[in-house]
């Protein structure tokens, strides 16, 4: 394998998810990226959505799903099932060859369900290992995978699982054969310093930076796991790690993450 060739892992998720010509705006700028890539999205908003519609009222601790076995059908139903391929159609319709996943199928990613500590989570997954091999022959075919928030156990158990962490593990695994390019896209321009003006991006955020402004409480609440997510890529030498709105996706707008 060529080092040298490209990867792009767009992550997507947040507003961007809730507002169809917002996604689908992000999507006509995914599909103009050259060379491999790679698309992962969440889906909260949605799951939220159809679960009160079920009469299930979500629970939430600290901005985190529980998910137990209703929650989990749910979010199977929106994230692997309805927006996963609204997504593919919409790229398909655009000249995109992409083809929807869970981490169960092809066995491409392989999770441990989050052990019990002061809160149960339920059946959610921890990243354990991805399947390079074929990842990488998906991509040689010009196939671009779709990503849900969707994993499993192995063990026939499907799991809930963070879509940032997701694509940080993805971009990670892949950092040592291509030269890999990973984009947390939201509703924000990037990393604020003033969470109200859309203006003050941080444009470069070091490790040692970041623990300083989240111990400020400039950084806080749920960018803390998308930050801790980059920053574990980039260490894991990933080439580039941005966090960005959507005018980032084809452009170097937004906060770059540093070592």
């Amino acid at each position: 394998m060529n080092k040298m060739k490209k990867l792009t892992v767009i992550k997507i998720g947040g507003k961007l998810l809730d507002n169809e010509a917002a996604w689908q705006a992000a999507m006509d700028d995914f599909d103009k990226i050259p060379g491999a890539k790679i698309l992962v999205h969440g889906g909260g908003k949605l799951a939220s959505d159809l679960s009160r519609k079920l009469g299930i009222e979500p629970e939430m601790v600290e901005g985190r799903r529980i998910t137990d076995s209703a929650a989990l059908e749910v979010a199977t139903m929106v994230y692997a099932g309805l927006l996963n391929k609204k997504l593919v159609s919409y790229l398909q319709s655009r000249g995109t060859n992409a083809m929807g996943f869970s981490g169960a199928d092809g066995n491409l990613i392989l999770s441990d369900k989050r052990s019990v500590g002061e809160i149960d989570f339920g059946w959610v997954g921890d990243v354990k290992t991805i399947n390079t091999t074929l990842l990488i022959s998906l991509l040689e075919q010009n196939v671009t995978p779709v990503f849900c928030a969707i994993t499993h156990d192995g063990q026939g158990q499907l799991l809930n699982t963070n879509a940032d962490t997701i694509a940080s593990v993805l971009s990670a695994g892949m950092a040592d054969k291509y030269q890999t390019t990973l984009k947390f896209c939201f509703e924000k321009n990037g990393v604020l310093l003033d969470p109200l003006d859309d203006k003050s991006v941080i444009e470069k955020l070091s490790k040692t930076a970041y623990l300083q402004q989240k111990e400020n409480g400039v950084i806080s609440a749920g960018m803390i796991p998308k930050i801790d997510n980059a920053l574990a890529a980039k260490q894991a030498m990933v080439y580039q790690v941005m966090i960005c709105g959507t005018n980032g996706i084809q452009s170097s707008k937004g906060t770059e993450i540093c070592l």
